[in-house]
């Protein structure tokens, strides 16, 4: 059984046209559970604001988020994400919003996969022993 956390640059590549687009769906293919952060959602869906070329665009890309978000695992970012976000952050030297997607994705049992397509999360993705699926890993 696959698992696969994605982060919200992974999220994004899903829903619209960008390069490595084919990386996500495919690893999304092949996994049997879908996980994500809670604040993935918010931040797909604000990111979208920013790339829909129209209201109606808009429209049908929140619809494709919305209509897949009960497939997902929900991680929340509680206090025990937030802690551990601190370790990671500090230890990784990431941003806020990084460390949370890690802390959350911590809790994901092992093996599972870890796509992003933000360069800096990678070493502690692969330190916190994810399969990293990324087009720099």
């Amino acid at each position: 059984m696959t698992t696969i956390f994605l982060d919200t640059s992974a999220l994004l590549r899903r829903y619209v046209a960008a390069p490595q687009r084919l990386l996500v769906i495919d690893a999304m293919e092949r996994a049997d559970h879908w996980v994500a952060a809670s604040i993935s959602r918010t931040e797909t869906l604000l990111a979208l604001q920013q790339l829909a070329l129209s209201p109606a665009h808009l429209t049908e890309l929140w619809a494709s988020v919305r209509g897949e978000w009960d497939a997902f695992w929900e991680i929340p970012v509680d206090r025990r994400a937030m802690n551990a976000a601190v370790e990671l952050g500090g230890r990784y030297g990431l941003s806020t919003v990084d460390a949370l997607q890690l802390a959350c994705a911590s809790r994901v049992p092992r093996p599972a996969l870890f796509c992003t397509f933000e360069r800096q999360q990678i070493p502690a993705a692969a330190a916190l022993d994810f399969e990293v699926v990324s087009p720099w890993a």
